[in-house]
């Protein structure tokens, strides 16, 4: 899209694996030792139809690709494991924490929208709760009874739109999204979507997106009427 066409907005709504914090490569590696028990390497467009997806999702997607002879509960079981063990300290993304302080110091409300669950956002964000705690609310779509499907339905978005004390109109909210499936549920949302891909995401995976930007220190929050940075 061309610069005229962005529309003013008055609330952020973020995504968090591989946006905010760099996770989504120990995903892959989860992932990746799960299926090389069985001789399978994981990888291919099934890493871009799993991006973004609840985690029983994305273990129903591996099994059925793969024909893994193993449970959802079985597959949960061995991924939780793996990511205890994987899950550290993960870093922040280039850019986040400064557009999240920078939201946050002029009273733009932000939300977060994750398909993590509870159990899964604590474990990744343990050492960053004071960049975390910036969020007026977190929806943690993997436990939260009010998100019904995941992404790419809208239903997380629109959630965490209803959760802001002023309920803004979704085409009043800007979502930031590493994924496809995120964006798609960004859009089916009715609000405007603003990609960071990974840089290997095949390029016709990035054309619903509103912006795409290869990283979140180029965005520019004035093309959607949002304060300047200092």
């Amino acid at each position: 899209m061309c610069e005229t066409t962005y529309k003013n907005v008055t609330h952020c709504i973020f995504d968090m694996d591989g946006l905010l914090i760099d996770s989504e490569r120990v995903y892959k590696k989860v992932y990746g030792a799960i299926v090389q028990k069985y001789g399978h390497e994981y990888g291919g467009t099934l890493v871009y139809e799993v991006l973004g997806r609840p985690e029983k999702v994305g273990a129903e997607l591996i099994i059925s690709h793969y024909k893994l002879p193993l449970s959802i509960d079985e597959f949960s079981e061995m991924y939780r494991r793996l990511q205890i063990e994987s899950f550290h300290e993960v870093d922040m993304m280039p850019g986040a924490e400064k557009l999240l302080r920078h939201l946050k110091k002029h009273n733009i409300p932000i939300a977060l929208a994750t398909s993590s669950s509870e159990e899964s956002f604590n474990l990744k964000t343990k050492h960053l709760t004071e960049v975390f705690d910036l969020f007026h609310h977190k929806v943690l779509g993997g436990s939260d009874p009010d998100v019904k499907i995941g992404k790419p339905n809208p239903d997380i978005f629109l959630v965490a739109a209803r959760r802001f004390p002023d309920c803004p109109d979704p085409s009043k909210c800007l979502v930031f999204e590493d994924a496809p499936n995120g964006v798609q549920a960004g859009v089916s949302a009715g609000m405007q979507t603003v990609m960071v891909p990974d840089p290997n995401l095949p390029k016709e995976f990035t054309q619903k997106a509103t912006i795409v930007l290869n990283s979140l220190e180029d965005f520019k929050p004035e093309q959607f009427g949002l304060p300047k940075f200092d």
